[in-house]
């Protein structure tokens, strides 16, 4: 689905992630886990296609086969990727009815759109009233998190990353958000990338792949597993390991 290639990149000339390889596969859940500043929100803004991010050059991104590391965030989002926002904004005037048809450039039936968007919401548990609303002018903290989980299922992108989907979010509504996309969401011909700082989400949706960022650097791969030590035992065991190799490359040279 999504192939990424000695994936280097760089903010203001400091390196922040260096060369990650890994071949995300259609029809699975993916978890990234870091400690804070390990490059996990920048991994998903670069395959996003973030401008203040620039790549190494011999960086390469591939959706579906085919080279996207040159083209505009807007055409990525038209191939089908869907990147959440950890800290989602208000649109002031607009309410969700009117941002699918704005994002499907009007050619969503009104009528089947608004169907769709009802039925979805009733099953995130967003109170209908919302829907009309600005969006996320003044909704909750976990009100916006449902509200960026109905966007990806209004949009129906084959790549989907979110972006610590559960952070500020009631255990209630992290189950309810965790069904949908195990249930809704989580269907043949797409993959689903879950960024999190917590293994509570995975409680209730289980990734086939759990990949763990360090300091910029893909270091350990494993199942859910993986996220269940990590829980109990934290990172220092992982960090205490890229230390001494660190050592070791430095000694060498």
């Amino acid at each position: 689905m999504l192939k990424i290639s000695n994936l280097s990149v760089f903010i203001d000339k400091k390196k922040v992630l260096d060369r990650i390889n890994y071949n995300f596969e259609e029809n699975k859940v993916y978890c990234i886990m870091g400690p804070n500043g390990s490059g996990k929100s920048t991994l998903a803004a670069v395959i996003m296609g973030h401008p203040a991010y620039s790549l190494g050059k011999s960086s390469r991104i591939e959706f579906e086969g085919k080279n996207i590391t040159d083209i505009a965030t807007y055409k990525r989002a038209n191939k089908g990727i869907f990147l959440t926002f950890q800290t989602p904004m208000s649109l002031s005037g607009v309410n969700i009815f009117q941002l699918a048809r704005f994002a499907k450039n009007n050619k969503l039936d009104p009528r089947l759109a608004r169907q769709k968007i009802v039925s979805d919401a009733s099953k995130l548990k967003i109170n209908e009233e919302l829907l009309s609303r600005s969006l996320n002018d003044n909704f909750s903290g976990g009100e916006k998190k449902k509200m960026e989980v109905l966007q990806a299922s209004m949009l129906n992108p084959k790549f989907i990353i979110f972006d610590e989907i559960d952070t500020g979010v009631d255990v209630d509504s992290m189950r309810t958000i965790a069904k949908f996309i195990d249930n809704t969401l989580n269907k043949k011909g797409k993959t689903i990338v879950l960024i999190t700082h917590y293994n509570r989400i995975l409680r209730f949706l289980k990734p086939d792949r759990v990949l763990i960022l360090v300091s910029g650097r893909l270091v350990k791969i494993g199942d859910h597993k993986l996220a269940e030590r990590i829980e109990k035992e934290g990172y220092d065991k992982i960090n205490s390991n890229v230390k001494i190799q660190n050592s070791k490359k430095i000694s060498k040279n």
